[in-house]
C-alpha cells in the first residue's frame, strides 16, 4: 500500500511537474514497455505470421488484432504493478505462493521461457544462413554470443542505455518486416474482410493459438513489471506520493500504447505482406521458402532487408527473454543465477537441435504454441493481483479494465481447450 505524505519527495524516475521542461520528463520515463515490446516481435511471430498470411490469406487479421489489444491491457497491468508495488509479478507470486506451488510454478514459467528462447536463437540462426549461408548451428552460436554482448551492456551501464539498444533493434525489426509492404500493397477489401472472425478448419485454429502464443508472450508479462521496478522504483521502500505516483501510472500507460502500437502494426504487417506477396508460392510454410518467395517477388534488396529485420528480432528477442528468464527465477525461487552463465545454459537446446536436423520453421510455430498454454498461468494471478486494492491502493484495476481482463483470460482459456480438443480428437 503506499503511503501519502505531505510533501512529494523528489525520487529516482519521477515526473516533473507541467514546466516547460515537463515534456523531455515525460519522455524521459518512456522505454520498460519498448523493451518489453520486443518479445512481441520475435521469430516466432514471423513464423506463426507468415505462415497464416501465405496458406490463409487475410483470414486471421482479426486474431491479431485481437491479440494486440489483450497485449496492450496486460502489459500496462504488469508494468503498474510493479511501479505502485516495488516487485516483479514472480517476486510477489514468489511471496504468496507455499514452497511446493512456487517450484511448481516455477517449473511451468521456465518450460515457456525456453520455448521462447529457442525460437529466438533459430530465428537468428535462420536470419545468418539467409545473410551469409552460415550453418544453422554455428549461427545459433552466434546469436548467442551477440545477446551476451547486449545483456553485459544492461548488467553494467543499468537499463537505461540497455534500452536504447533495444529501441534502435525494434527499429530496423518495424524496417525490415514492413519494407515489403511499400512494394507489393495488401489488398483493403481482403483486410476488411480479415477482421470478421472466423476459422477454416482445424489447422487455422492450431495457427490462431500459435499467433496469440506470439503475441500475447507470459515472459514479457513477467518481465515487463521487473523492468518498470528496476527503472521507476530502485529502491521499493521509499515512499511514493500519490500524486506522483498517478503520474508515473499515467507515463507508463502512454509508454505501454506507444509501444504496443509499433509491435502490433509490425506483427499484422507481416501477414499482409505474405497475404499480399506470398500466397500460393511454394515453400511459404518456411521462413527460409518465405524470404526466397519475397525475394524473387518483391526484388533481392527486399529480401536482404526482410533478413536484417529477422535478425535483429532474433538478437534483440533471445536478450529480452534471457533477461525475463533470470527475473522468473530470482522472484519465485530467490535464486540469482548471473544473466551470461544463464545465457550459455539456455543456449544449448537450440544449438542442439539445430544440430540434428529439426525443422527449424515447425520449431518456431510450435514454441508458440507452447507459449499459450502458459498464458493463463500467468494473466489469472495477473488480473487478480492488479484488482487488490490491499496490494495496490487507489490504483486497483477499475470494474471496466477488470472485466476486460476476465474476457481476455476467458478467450486464451476456451482457444486453447478447442486446441487440445482438435489435438486429442484426432482433427488436428
Amino acid at each position: 500500500m503506499l503511503e501519502v505524505t505531505g510533501h512529494e519527495p523528489q525520487f529516482p524516475g519521477a515526473p516533473a511537474r507541467r514546466t516547460p521542461g515537463a515534456r523531455r520528463a515525460l519522455l524521459g520515463l518512456l522505454g520498460p514497455a519498448f523493451v518489453a515490446s520486443i518479445a512481441y516481435v520475435d521469430p516466432g511471430n514471423v513464423a506463426a505470421n507468415l505462415t497464416a498470411g501465405a496458406q490463409y490469406g487475410y483470414l486471421l487479421v482479426w486474431v491479431l488484432v485481437v491479440a494486440n489489444v489483450m497485449a496492450v491491457l496486460v502489459q500496462y497491468q504488469s508494468a503498474k504493478l510493479g511501479i505502485v508495488t516495488g516487485k516483479s509479478l514472480p517476486e510477489i507470486l514468489g511471496e504468496r505462493l507455499k514452497p511446493f506451488w512456487r517450484r511448481a510454478f516455477w517449473v511451468q514459467a521456465e518450460i515457456v521461457a525456453a520455448a521462447t528462447d529457442l525460437a529466438e536463437v533459430v530465428g537468428g540462426a535462420i536470419a545468418l544462413y539467409l545473410l551469409f549461408g552460415l550453418p544453422l548451428p554455428l549461427g545459433a552460436l552466434i546469436v548467442g554470443a551477440v545477446s551476451m554482448l547486449l545483456l553485459a551492456v544492461q548488467r553494467r551501464n543499468r537499463q537505461r542505455p540497455f534500452e536504447f539498444v533495444i529501441m534502435f533493434l525494434l527499429g530496423i525489426i518495424t524496417i525490415g518486416f514492413l519494407a515489403g509492404l511499400f512494394f507489393r500493397p495488401p489488398d483493403p477489401g481482403g483486410i476488411l474482410a480479415g477482421l470478421v472472425p472466423g476459422f477454416q478448419g482445424p489447422d487455422t485454429v492450431l495457427l490462431a493459438a500459435s499467433m496469440l502464443g506470439a503475441t500475447v508472450m507470459p515472459h514479457a508479462i513477467y518481465v515487463h513489471s521487473a523492468l518498470s521496478r528496476d527503472r521507476h522504483r530502485p529502491n521499493p521502500h521509499l515512499h511514493v506520493p500519490v500524486p506522483a505516483m498517478a503520474r508515473l501510472v499515467r507515463a507508463t500507460r502512454l509508454d505501454v500504447v506507444a509501444a504496443l502500437a509499433i509491435a502490433g502494426i509490425v506483427n499484422i504487417g507481416m501477414l499482409l505482406l505474405a497475404a499480399s506477396s506470398l500466397g500460393g508460392a511454394d515453400g511459404t510454410d518456411t521462413i527460409e521458402g518465405a524470404h526466397a518467395a519475397i525475394t524473387a517477388s518483391l526484388g533481392p534488396v527486399v529480401g536482404v532487408i526482410f533478413a536484417v529485420g529477422l535478425l535483429a528480432s532474433g538478437l534483440a528477442s533471445t536478450s529480452v527473454g534471457c533477461y525475463a528468464g533470470g527475473s522468473i527465477m530470482q522472484g519465485l525461487l530467490r535464486i540469482r543465477i548471473p544473466l551470461l552463465v544463464r545465457r550459455v545454459v539456455t543456449l544449448i537446446p537450440a544449438v542442439v537441435l539445430l544440430t540434428v536436423g529439426f525443422d527449424p520453421t515447425w520449431g518456431l510455430v510450435l514454441s508458440q504454441v507452447v507459449l499459450s498454454f502458459g498464458i493463463p498461468f500467468v494473466l489469472v494471478p495477473l488480473v487478480v493481483l492488479s484488482s487488490d486494492r490491499a496490494l495496490m491502493g487507489r490504483f486497483a484495476d477499475g470494474l471496466a479494465l477488470r472485466i476486460a481482463a476476465i474476457v481476455s483470460v476467458v478467450l486464451v482459456v476456451a482457444l486453447n481447450l478447442v486446441l487440445l480438443w482438435l489435438t486429442f480428437s484426432g482433427r488436428g
